[in-house]
C-alpha cells in the first residue's frame, strides 16, 4: 500500500522552532511521502521560510509542497520556494513529481490554485481589467494543473492544491467568502485529466470531505480541520489501475481497511 501523509496551513514562523519537527517525527514510519497543501509560513517572510526549512531539513521522507496565499504575502514566493528546495522539498507550481515507493509509483501534480467561485456563483473574465486578471489567473492555474496531471504516468496520481476545487470542503466558512477560497475550474481540470485524490487547505473552518463532479475524492487537510498533525491516505497500486483504496487517521493509526477515503 502506498501511504501518503498530508497537512496544510502550518503557518510556521521563527517562534515555531521545534514544534513542527516534533509533530512530524513519526511521519517516516507511517508514510511514503509528506504533502503540504500551502500556507507554509505566516506571511511569506524569509525568516519564516528559514525556520520551516530547519524543521524539514533531514526529515527522512520525501516532502512535496505548494505555496499558499500567506506564502505570497511578502511578494517573495520564489525565495520561499528556493529555501525549501535547498533542503530537499519539492515545491510545485504547475509541475509534477514522481515518487517510486516499495508498493508502487506515486505522482503528485501541484498548483496553488486561486479563487473565483463555483458553478452558479462564480466570477467571469469580463468587465474591469482587475476582474479579468483575477479570473484569468484562476484559468491559468487550472490549465497548469491539468497539464501537470496529464504528464504523470504513475499508478497513483494526486492533485496537490492550496485553494479548494469544490464547495463541499468549504462548508463551515461564511458563504460570502467562498469565491475567495477556491474555484470550480480546478475540479474541472482534475476531472478532465484524472486523479485518485485531491488534497487542499486554505479553508480553516471548512469540512474535510468532498468530491469533484467526476467522482474524485477531495480532502481539506488544513490543520484546523483535520485536528491532528497530519492525515494518512492509503492506496493499493496496480499496473494500469489507479483506484483510491483506504485512508486512515494520523500517523498513530493504520489505514482502515473498509474506508474508501480519509475516514478516521
Amino acid at each position: 500500500m502506498i501511504r501518503v501523509a498530508a497537512v496544510g496551513d502550518l503557518h510556521v514562523g521563527p517562534d515555531s522552532a521545534g514544534a513542527l519537527r516534533e509533530q512530524l517525527s513519526s511521519v517516516p514510519d507511517k508514510a511514503d511521502v509528506l504533502l503540504i497543501a500551502g500556507d507554509l509560513t505566516k506571511s511569506g517572510e524569509q525568516e519564516e521560510a528559514e525556520a520551516l526549512a530547519r524543521e524539514l531539513m533531514g526529515l527522512s521522507i520525501q516532502v512535496v509542497a505548494v505555496l499558499g496565499n500567506h506564502d505570497h504575502h511578502a511578494d517573495r514566493p520564489e525565495e520561499i520556494a528556493g529555501l525549501l528546495r535547498e533542503v530537499g522539498v519539492a515545491v510545485l507550481e504547475g509541475d509534477a513529481v514522481r515518487i517510486d515507493t516499495p508498493s508502487g509509483s506515486l505522482g503528485v501534480a501541484g498548483v496553488k490554485g486561486f479563487g473565483g467561485g463555483f458553478a452558479g456563483a462564480s466570477g467571469a473574465e469580463f468587465g474591469e481589467r482587475e476582474m479579468k486578471a483575477f479570473i484569468r489567473h484562476t484559468k491559468d492555474r487550472a490549465e497548469a494543473l491539468e497539464s501537470a496531471l496529464t504528464s504523470l504516468e504513475t499508478e497513483v496520481r494526486i492533485a496537490l492544491l492550496h485553494y479548494a476545487p469544490v464547495r463541499e470542503t468549504l462548508l463551515g466558512e461564511p458563504p460570502e467568502i467562498f469565491p475567495f477560497l477556491g474555484s470550480y475550474l480546478l475540479a474541472e481540470a482534475v476531472d478532465r485529466s484524472g486523479a485518485d485524490l485531491v488534497i487542499h487547505g486554505h479553508a480553516h473552518r471548512g469540512t474535510e470531505h468532498g468530491v469533484t463532479p467526476g467522482g474524485v475524492p477531495v480532502r481539506n487537510v488544513a490543520q484546523t480541520v483535520i485536528h491532528q498533525a497530519y492525515a494518512i491516505y492509503g492506496f493499493e497500486a496496480a499496473a494500469g489501475r489507479r483506484k483510491p483504496a483506504t485512508a486512515g487517521a494520523q500517523g498513530s493509526q493504520d489505514a482502515a481497511p473498509s474506508a474508501r477515503a480519509s475516514e478516521r
